[in-house]
């Protein structure tokens, strides 16, 4: 059984007991979330598709904590100025582990 929902602009592909990094949310580990906007849910035989969302379909995730992405180097240079910036940026997640998948 997978679900397709929509968080945070993009689209995930879902399972039950699947770990992903959601965009960060204030919210402490061992939490519930539920995500409501579905796109998609199959049992493997069946198949429903949502206009936009499936109605009735929900996707429950227990939060385990926020987790930091890769870190990812910016650099500015400018020519002939002896100008050279480098930062570096971590993206925050918040980690969830999916627990239930209704609406089929």
């Amino acid at each position: 059984m997978y679900a397709i929902i929509l968080d945070g602009g993009r689209q995930y592909k879902v399972s039950e007991g699947q770990i992903i990094d959601l965009d960060y949310r204030d919210v402490p580990g061992g939490e519930t979330l539920k995500l409501d906007r579905v796109l998609c849910v199959s049992d493997g035989a069946t198949v429903k598709l949502g206009e936009p969302n499936v109605d009735g379909a929900t996707v429950s995730a227990e939060v385990i904590g926020p987790q930091k992405g890769e870190k990812i180097y910016i650099q500015k240079f400018r020519r002939r100025k002896n100008h050279r910036c480098r930062t570096g940026h971590r993206q925050l997640y918040t980690r969830v582990r999916i627990s239930k998948i209704e609406g089929i």
